[in-house]
């Protein structure tokens, strides 16, 4: 039956042309190459080269089993570096999912200064509105989801990012503007404009309103946090969106923007790894750049408590 040694040994034959090269390059005694080409020869019934030819040439038979060679060898060599590249954490696979509309705006940053470093590592976004995406993590179909919801999950470890303030963005014509802080009363006879998501995965509802047993006077969905400005800006709502993502839009005088709330209302942002990928080199690595991308580019952002 065929071996890779066989494999081998044709392809040191035709390279270099004599029996006694071939032996020399594979490291075996030219007696053992000669008794393992006869044994392959007499199991398939074939001659694999014209012993008398110098240089030696192959035989159809041998040409055969050399377009093999050819074809095996090159991938198991790339085999051998993936695999051990895989074993020193330089390469691997990154596929992420956010369940947060807008960290897109400093993710796609990280990702950027990360890729240089790690060309070998894998990354790609997957759309979270098209699986469950923490258990697709813990099976394996997800590598990474940045999420503010961190659920307790057998596998799943969540290495935090940071700490970030929720505000309430209105347009600078809106009486709450004239506020320094808004009340959730405040909010009762309002518009609420969110992402489309689970009213009990919104802190503004979790930690502010239910809290004070109040609901917004009407809840308007957007998809993306540039239809939610504009629809705050043109006065059809207001919005609760992260003090990163409203920034430009304050200094732009767009949009204002208040805390809510005495103490304001805060959220934890983390990434959700498997256990068994945290410690990977390139795992360790990207979630280093993220942070600092992070604190680099993002304003009132902060570190979260140990």
């Amino acid at each position: 039956m065929l071996d890779l040694k066989h494999l081998k040994t044709i392809k040191a034959l035709q390279e270099t042309g004599s029996l006694t090269r071939a032996a020399d390059q594979l490291h075996v005694t030219q007696s053992a190459l000669s008794h393992q080409i006869r044994d392959l020869e007499d199991w398939f019934g074939v001659q694999l080269f014209i012993r008398k030819s110098r240089p030696l040439r192959l035989t159809p038979a041998g040409e055969r089993l050399l377009a093999t060679a050819s074809a095996v060898l090159p991938e198991l060599v790339s085999a051998e570096q993936a695999l051990l590249a895989l074993g020193r954490g330089q390469r691997g696979r990154l596929h992420m999912a956010i369940e947060c509309h807008s960290c897109y705006l400093w993710l796609i940053p990280a990702v950027n200064s990360y890729r240089p470093a790690w060309p070998d590592v894998e990354l790609d976004f997957v759309g979270h509105w098209h699986l469950d995406a923490l258990p697709a993590l813990a099976r394996g179909e997800l590598d990474l989801v940045v999420t503010a919801d961190p659920v307790p999950m057998e596998g799943v470890t969540y290495e935090p990012l940071f700490r970030f303030e929720i505000l309430l963005a209105m347009a600078p014509s809106h009486p709450l503007a004239r506020n320094t802080r808004v009340a959730a009363d405040d909010l009762a006879g309002e518009t609420l404009i969110t992402y489309p998501v689970d009213p009990e995965r919104l802190d503004v509802f979790r930690h502010f309103l239910w809290p004070a047993g109040l609901e917004p006077a009407h809840v308007r969905t957007a998809d993306m946090t540039m239809m939610i400005v504009q629809l705050v800006a043109s006065q059809r709502g207001v919005a609760a969106l992260p003090s990163w993502a409203l920034r430009e839009y304050m200094d732009s005088g767009l949009l204002a923007a208040r805390p809510l709330g005495a103490e304001g209302v805060w959220s934890d942002l983390y990434a959700a790894v498997r256990v068994d990928d945290r410690k990977s080199p390139y795992m360790d690595a990207f979630l280093d750049t993220v942070r600092k991308t992070s604190f680099n580019t993002l304003s009132g952002i902060r570190r979260q408590q140990s």
